[in-house]
């Protein structure tokens, strides 16, 4: 085995809210080779596994994760024409950036936004009115019984951050996107960079946006901050003075005082307004 397996390390340590307990075994994944190793170990020992990326999108839980967390590092780029071949852990938002440089639209949503390859594959993330799965073209996929399968789009159902793989067992490993040559590219992803820099808390420990937006023409945001719950706090938790629909880290939250926090803004925007607001992030509980 191949593989150096850590102990000691910390759910938090991989997390963009700065949240989460310890984990019982952790290993970094450089290659598709390791995550196979990495999965055969976790069948062999009938121990749950739980792959990382960026750490967005996600609440872990105080009481950590019993199991093998793996850190997806799969970080290789192919670059043909007019489409790219890239590793699911490699960055998103590099990737919009890159792509956006070399004149192929498609992707320029993806700059800024705190995610892997395959953590945005897995949320089907979005942003500007744009989702990853418009230029997806293949995914290839490890299922936990060590199986590689390749998925064409064709054959993937996607919806508003939502994908299939989140109900599959396993791990993304790469992904093959198409896009389209366009001199307005580079401009359009600079535009959408400086837009997120000046009306998103990226300076605060958090995890992106919270709530599913009820309707395209209604972000959660806007009602969040229409019901008057900017600043709202429960212990280190507090909803963003800059963005209502991010919660911040300001010192020391535990993922309780999160979910109380998520709780608390259901029910007021429910009151005042009638609508239920969704959690878009993953609650990730101790395995």
């Amino acid at each position: 085995m191949n593989l150096k397996f850590q102990q000691g390390r910390w759910l938090k340590e991989f997390s963009t809210f700065g949240i989460g307990g310890p984990v019982r075994l952790f290993a970094e994944i450089g290659s598709i080779e390791e995550m196979e190793e990495a999965l055969r170990y976790a069948r062999k020992e009938k121990i749950p596994f739980l792959v990382l990326g960026k750490g967005s999108n996600c609440l872990f839980s105080d009481r950590g994760f019993d199991g093998l967390a793996l850190l997806n590092k799969i970080e290789f780029i192919r670059w043909k024409e007019w489409e790219v071949e890239v590793g699911s852990g490699y960055s998103f938002s590099l990737l919009g950036v890159q792509t956006a440089r070399k004149g192929l639209s498609g992707l320029e949503f993806a700059s800024g936004i705190p995610a892997t390859v395959g953590g945005a594959l897995f949320m089907n993330a979005g942003a500007n009115g744009k989702e990853t799965c418009e230029t997806v073209q293949s995914v290839l996929f490890l299922t936990e019984e060590g199986e590689k399968k390749i998925f064409l789009r064709q054959d993937l159902e996607f919806s508003y951050r939502t994908s299939p793989f989140q109900r599959m067992r396993g791990a993304i490993l790469s992904a093959t996107f198409t896009l389209t040559p366009s001199t307005e590219a580079r401009p359009s992803q600079l535009k959408i960079v400086d837009y997120r820099m000046k009306t998103q808390p990226y300076k605060d420990k958090s995890a992106g946006c919270v709530f599913r937006n009820p309707k395209p023409d209604l972000p959660a945001g806007a009602l969040i901050d229409r019901c008057g719950l900017k600043g709202l706090q429960v212990g280190g938790a507090k909803v963003s003075e800059m963005h209502a629909n991010f919660i911040v880290n300001a010192g020391k939250a535990t993922s309780e005082d999160v979910l109380e926090l998520i709780k608390k803004i259901q029910s007021r925007v429910a009151e005042q307004t009638g609508i239920h607001l969704e959690a878009e992030i993953r609650m990730l509980n101790d395995g």
